[in-house]
């Protein structure tokens, strides 16, 4: 269905993600899942050199100036490679972000153009030990001392904590209201920031998962990322990159499980036919492909309407949308894989395994698919109360539509 939206340079963007795809050794792969390599620097390396990162920013810094739709394209092809070498690669997606709309000059040419080069790495610290969905809950606190801020506080599953040089950290600045509670800051690892623990991950190995203390960290003023008490309006940003890389490389995960099992169920035979020639086999098949084309529709769509109107809350709506919907048909796609290989899918012949581990975390990071569910509604409600003016009021076209006394809502 996609393949018909491409443009030709969408399609040439494409295939030069496959060949970095492709350039990925298995034995990374392996490595990264045994827990033998914890975080793949020749991985981010090898994309930089390739000018496959930072696709979005501009070509001041070392970005292509592409478009989400573009990006979307890229990441679907990463998310064969699972979910740590996706979520790597987003990263720079992800706190790029937040530079490259709120950074300063200056900060750009510090921190986003390196990351781009994939001269230096980059993480996320947001969720914390006593709060995972409760942002505005954060108690890693700044207090402003001189020409510089003082944390203190831990942050907890930071992918990328074992090798990213900065840190995005939110932290709270005042005690005023929770949306005015918040700044956000460039931390550098070696003003002070210990990564002290590295979780033993079911899945999305390798990508140097742990928590960050900050201890007295001091960190100059200059590292304040747009305003003191505004980091509110850095957090909604930040929420369409986290949550359409994650909706992406879900499809990309999910195609590649569905490909596997399909070519299987090509060759594997019982009752000497081809299972594929089975109902019950290729109604799964053929259920997964409707919900891996419907998940991609949404994805799609939604990176063009942010590519259109920006950070709204329509938008927000279609990328929260884009994520729950792309990382449950992704559980259920994997899930149907297996089922389709059978006791063979379940084994480590084939990776099916580890794909459907992978995929169980993405119906839960960069907001769990509930909170998901909460920013939908509350949009749509408020959209739904206010689309009145010029469209036709259905609500009359029933036969005793004028029966006021019947419509009691108290």
């Amino acid at each position: 269905m996609i393949e018909a939206l491409l443009t030709e340079r969408q399609k040439k963007l494409r295939d030069e993600v496959r060949e970095l795809v492709k350039w990925v050794p298995k034995q990374l792969l392996l490595d990264m899942d045994a827990d033998k390599v914890r975080y793949p620097r020749e991985y981010v390396v090898e994309a930089a050199r390739r000018n496959l990162l930072g696709l979005r920013f501009s070509k001041e810094f070392g970005g292509r100036g592409l478009q989400w739709i573009d990006e979307i394209v890229a990441l679907e092809e990463i998310g064969v490679l699972g979910a740590s070498l996706t979520c790597l690669y987003s990263l720079v997606s992800i706190v790029g972000e937040a530079v490259h709309v709120f950074g300063t000059k200056g900060q750009k040419r510090k921190y986003l153009e390196p990351l781009i080069k994939g001269e230096i790495f980059c993480a996320e610290a947001l969720t914390e030990p006593r709060g995972g969905s409760d942002f505005f809950g954060t108690t890693t606190t700044a207090r402003k001392e001189g020409n510089s801020y003082i944390l203190n506080g831990q942050k907890r599953f930071v992918v990328g904590a074992e090798g990213a040089d900065i840190f995005l950290v939110y932290a709270k600045t005042c005690e005023d209201s929770p949306g005015k509670s918040l700044s956000a800051f460039i931390v550098e690892r070696d003003m002070g920031v210990e990564a002290k623990y590295l979780y033993g991950l079911m899945g999305t190995r390798g990508g140097g998962a742990g928590r960050l203390i900050f201890n007295n960290t001091r960190v100059p003023v200059e590292n304040l990322l747009f305003d003191e008490n505004k980091a509110a309006d850095i957090f909604y940003q930040m929420m369409i990159p986290e949550r359409m890389t994650t909706a992406a490389g879900a499809i990309g995960l999910s195609r590649a499980a569905l490909e596997i099992a399909s070519r299987y169920s090509n060759k594997r035979k019982a009752f000497d036919r081809k299972i594929r020639e089975f109902q019950a086999v290729s109604f799964k098949i053929a259920d997964s492909i409707t919900k891996l084309d419907a998940a991609r529709g949404l994805v799609y769509g939604a990176a063009t309407a942010v590519d259109k109107m920006g950070c709204t809350g329509y938008t927000r709506r279609l990328v929260s949308e884009a994520k729950k919907f792309a990382t449950d048909s992704a559980w259920e796609i994997v899930n149907n894989a297996m089922q389709v290989m059978g006791g063979i899918g379940y084994t480590n012949i084939y990776p099916i395994e580890r794909i459907l581990r992978d995929v169980r975390l993405m119906m839960i990071w960069t907001g769990t698919n509930e909170i998901m569910n909460l920013i939908i509604q509350h949009e749509y409600f408020k959209e739904v109360f206010e689309y009145d003016v010029g469209v036709r009021n259905v609500e009359d076209d029933a036969p005793e539509s004028y029966a006021e006394d019947e419509k009691i809502y108290e």
